[in-house]
């Protein structure tokens, strides 16, 4: 199905040009709930060491303030009522809020591991990669492994890393996705060349503006951009994990050395995966 999206008046939106298959629309809408609770838990989480300085402070100022000043006594009992009730706005909307993706759910089961690559690859392709002119490769070391988890999210994983770089990629670019597995693990790693395309107006996206924006920014104490949020969750209830290396750092070296610089996502879940305890 086609899908459409409005936005600034005159403005094209981000999915033009693309036929849109359900899956895919699907696997875009989790991506955004999860960037959405990953937001705010960075939010509830940064806005809570402030506020307790405020509130401790609020103590010092108490113990320097005249007892019998009704205005400073007056100030300080504002200080702290505007303390608790920004704690409680947390406590109450912006925890409770994230709670659809705080306690993940899987469903376990063991799939074999090549089918799901196929599937997921081909979906990007169809669904972004080929509009946009940008090759994928697959270079596996699989053979017949299998891994006891969730497919359809270990799935949505892989999409959005494989959409993400082909978001990145110019016209004519290859998004390189390898892959092996050990005797306790399975190891992708998906690796591309960032551009400005990320933000190219004139270009089809899958993913939303916003996203994008913010995943061409410099990462704060090497978080992951925003838009990654799925797969780490679902990396993480796995018990394994994803990293991301940093296409800012990337896409900075290859305009100093005039040549193509990479950039990589990686994954690792365990193949007898089990929620982390």
């Amino acid at each position: 199905m086609t899908t459409s999206s409005t936005g600034i008046a005159g403005a094209q939106p981000a999915t033009a040009g693309l036929v849109i298959s359900e899956r895919s629309a699907r696997l875009r809408a989790e991506t955004a709930l999860f960037m959405r609770d990953h937001v705010l838990s960075l939010v509830s989480h940064d806005l809570r060491g402030p506020l307790n300085a405020i509130h401790s402070w609020a103590y010092v100022l108490e113990r320097k303030l005249d007892a019998n000043d009704p205005n400073s006594q007056r100030a300080i009992t504002g200080i702290r009522s505007g303390v608790d009730q920004q704690v409680k706005l947390l406590e109450t909307i912006v925890d409770t809020t994230r709670a659809e993706t705080k306690a993940l759910v899987l469903a376990y089961a063991p799939f074999p591991l090549h089918p799901l690559l196929d599937e997921t690859i081909e979906e990007v392709r169809s669904g972004l990669a080929r509009s946009r002119g940008v090759e994928l490769r697959l270079d596996s070391q699989l053979a017949t492994e299998q891994l006891n988890g969730d497919r359809e999210r270990l799935t949505a994983a892989l999409w959005l890393m494989l959409t993400f770089a082909v978001e990145a990629s110019t016209r004519g670019a290859e998004v390189a996705l390898a892959t092996r597995a050990d005797t306790g693990a399975w190891h992708v790693s998906v690796a591309y060349e960032p551009s400005q395309a990320l933000n190219d107006a004139a270009l089809p996206h899958m993913l939303e503006a916003f996203a994008r924006r913010q995943a061409g920014e410099p990462r704060e104490a090497k978080r992951i951009a925003w838009v990654f949020a799925l797969c780490k969750r679902v990396a993480e209830a796995h018990g394994g994990s994803f990293e991301q290396g940093d296409a800012v750092e990337a896409g900075e070296a290859a305009a100093q050395n005039g040549r193509p610089s990479t950039a990589t996502l990686a994954l690792r879940i365990p193949l007898t995966a089990s929620a982390p305890k």
